[in-house]
């Protein structure tokens, strides 16, 4: 409400209640109640005095109200700010921690089942499809009854992940022939030196270069497995060779699923069981011209002879097991960043090393343990330079 009006010579100062006090200039024609000029012959006179401050009278003359407010944000639409709370922070870690202590988990079976499998049945061709063949059939059955939604492909998907299928399909097989020769923490010892392979295939194929630390932290990748296989009280050269060939063969799957890969809208579950179903077909026909049904046959009926009914369920389940832990790997990958993932990776080793040396007491010696020890170091170092 307005309390008083004072009229000076060069302005009119208003008084506004509440302390706020504002001077309008005389010389502008503006009034912020346009209806005292409509009201100024009829009732001015008897209503305002010019012997003293302005005064309004009686408030009955007006009609109209006048709402005088400060200007105030709209609130009607939040505001589009991408800020995680600490609850959302913290079940975002959780989240990843159930990612890698899942994927953990499910390799360290994998690895002894396929093992126990390869000790008694020593096929690592049909072990090999038989996993892939198994992980194709679930993610099929889980697409058909709406556990999953399957994914929107077109020709163009499978013809860029051809290339990757094939590198997928001779790193599994060279690994799975390793583990049938040497154990299996032999294999994942000089399966960590892949990334070795991986800075020498970019720099020789792609011509990326990378920084003094990457190729410093590639020394103790290579010594401790050197150290490693020279020190292996089992050394089988097969073996060896398998594990080396697998990590070269995954190396170009990384840099093929990169470069075909881009822009593509397909998650990292659905990504992996295409990839499973393609690799299946390139490596069924193949599989049967290496070893041949004859040759599963009788070294099926062999192994069911010495182990019992128990040998079906170390099938069934290493090829489970191969196909969740992948399938979680992939997953991750739509959580956490590379780096996070090759810190993640390298754990796994270590926990899938240990895993086998108690449960199949592997024999090793000092000398092996820091060969692998320093390998995985240098594994860890290189994912941090890198980065």
């Amino acid at each position: 409400m307005f309390s008083s009006i004072k009229p000076t010579s060069p302005s009119i100062s208003i008084a506004i209640s509440g302390g706020v006090r504002r001077s309008i200039p005389t010389k502008l024609k503006f009034s912020p109640l346009p209806f005292i000029k409509n009201c100024h012959n009829q009732s001015f006179n008897s209503s305002v005095s010019h012997q003293k401050p302005l005064h309004i009278s009686s408030a009955s003359n007006f009609k109209r109200e006048v709402k005088v407010e400060a200007y105030e944000a709209d609130r009607s639409r939040p505001l589009d700010i991408n800020i995680e709370l600490p609850d959302e922070q913290s079940a975002q870690k959780l989240k990843i921690g159930i990612y890698f202590a899942t994927w953990w988990a499910l390799n360290v079976v994998f690895n002894i089942y396929n093992k126990k499998v390869l000790n008694a049945f020593p096929y690592p061709w049909l072990t090999s499809t038989l996993s892939l063949a198994c992980g194709s059939l679930m993610m099929l059955v889980s697409w058909a009854t709406k556990i999953a939604d399957a994914p929107k492909t077109d020709l163009d998907f499978w013809k860029t992940l051809f290339p990757v299928a094939l590198a997928h399909t001779i790193g599994h097989v060279a690994a799975t022939v390793s583990m049938s020769k040497v154990a299996v923490s032999f294999t994942h010892i000089i399966k960590s030196g892949e990334p070795a392979f991986s800075v020498l295939v970019s720099r020789l194929f792609m011509g990326e270069t990378f920084p003094l630390p990457v190729y410093l932290s590639l020394l103790p990748i290579i010594g401790g497995c050197a150290l490693a296989a020279i020190t292996e009280l089992n050394f089988n050269i097969t073996g060896f060779m398998g594990a080396m060939i697998s990590n070269l063969a995954f190396v170009f799957r990384n840099i093929f699923s990169k470069k075909g890969m881009k822009g593509k809208s397909v998650s990292g579950m659905n990504y992996y069981a295409c990839l499973s179903m393609m690799s299946l077909v390139i490596l069924t026909p193949f599989a049967i011209a290496v070893e041949g049904p004859q040759m599963w046959a009788a070294g099926w009926q062999n192994a069911v002879s010495q182990v019992g009914p128990n040998f079906v369920w170390w099938v069934v389940a290493q090829s489970v097991f191969y196909h969740l832990y992948n399938q979680v790997s992939y997953m991750s990958l739509d959580q956490i960043s590379p780096l996070t993932f090759s810190i993640g990776n390298t754990m796994k080793r270590i926990s899938v090393i240990v895993a086998s040396i108690i449960i199949f007491h592997t024999p090793i010696q000092p000398v092996n343990a820091l060969g692998a020890a320093i390998a995985i170091l240098g594994t860890f170092l290189y994912s941090q330079a890198k980065q």
